[in-house]
């Protein structure tokens, strides 16, 4: 339960309200090792601590980095926090992405704002082995073109043969790209069914929707994996502030298989 502390090394703004951050051990112990889609509690001394996603690459050495949105008191603080600042760090936990499930097939990641951050390490580590798979589709969805993340990168994974399909809710004469929900994406991106391994994350609603179109065109409900977002506390199935119907986000969680879980979608009170 104790956090130990994390100096900022360096920081950068991605969108109006979110800002990824470079941590490295104040004592200058080694960077620890994640899966990709991990999470970390990030303390911000004397405001509060916070479940953050680990957005970096599991295949890389460098900075322990996190993608985080400012949408309270802790956050905030976090997003504020400057390079030699000293922020806590307890992790990292929960379960991961699969991607061994996806090797010999299409590995399609569907993210809706922020919900790519916790995919990053995923595309990274794919992209790190690109060979093992037939095809790496990325389908990225955001409310306007100003809210989307780290598209300089994305255009180089295009480069890199990354598929890259990316739209946005509404957007100006200045976009040029596609306009509809992720959903709308689907078609364009050309999806095998029966070789798909589908791993999606984003706002729950959106979660919801983009699942149900997987399933109607044919994608089983096992081939389906979803990021949950809860509050967190303890990050140890102590405070029980993650439950979704009988699992513990904390500790089953966030990355689950959607057939596991796809029956407390439908429950309001869930």
């Amino acid at each position: 339960m104790v956090p130990e502390p994390f100096r900022v090394v360096e920081t950068r703004r991605d969108t109006a309200d979110t800002w990824t951050l470079g941590l490295e051990a104040a004592s200058g112990a080694p960077r620890p090792r994640f899966g990709p889609g991990q999470f970390n509690m990030l303390y911000a001394f004397g405001v509060g601590e916070v479940p953050i996603s680990i957005s970096g690459d599991p295949t890389a050495s460098g900075p322990l980095e996190h993608t985080v949105r400012s949408v309270g008191a802790a956050s905030a603080a976090i997003c504020a926090a400057q390079p030699g600042e000293v922020l806590g760090v307890r992790g990292p936990y929960g379960s991961s992405w699969p991607l061994a499930l996806a090797e010999g097939r299409e590995l399609v990641v569907v993210a809706g704002g922020i919900g790519l951050a916790p995919l990053r390490p995923a595309v990274l580590g794919a992209l790190a082995e690109s060979e093992r798979y037939e095809r790496i589709v990325l389908l990225y969805g955001g409310r306007a073109p100003d809210q989307l993340l780290y598209m300089d990168q994305l255009e180089r994974f295009a480069a890199d043969g990354l598929d890259v399909h990316v739209t946005v809710d509404s957007a100006g004469e200045d976009w040029n790209g596609h306009v509809g929900l992720v959903t709308t994406l689907f078609d364009e991106a050309r999806l095998e069914p029966e070789r798909t391994v589908a791993m999606l994350c984003g706002p729950e609603v959106m979660i919801r929707f983009a699942a149900q179109a997987m399933l109607d065109r044919g994608v089983d409900a096992g081939d389906i994996h979803i990021s949950m977002e809860r509050n967190m506390k303890c990050a140890l199935t102590q405070c029980g502030r993650c439950v979704f119907g009988p699992t513990y986000v904390c500790r089953e969680g966030p990355v689950m298989r959607y057939s596991d879980i796809d029956r407390f979608f439908s429950l309001r009170e869930v």
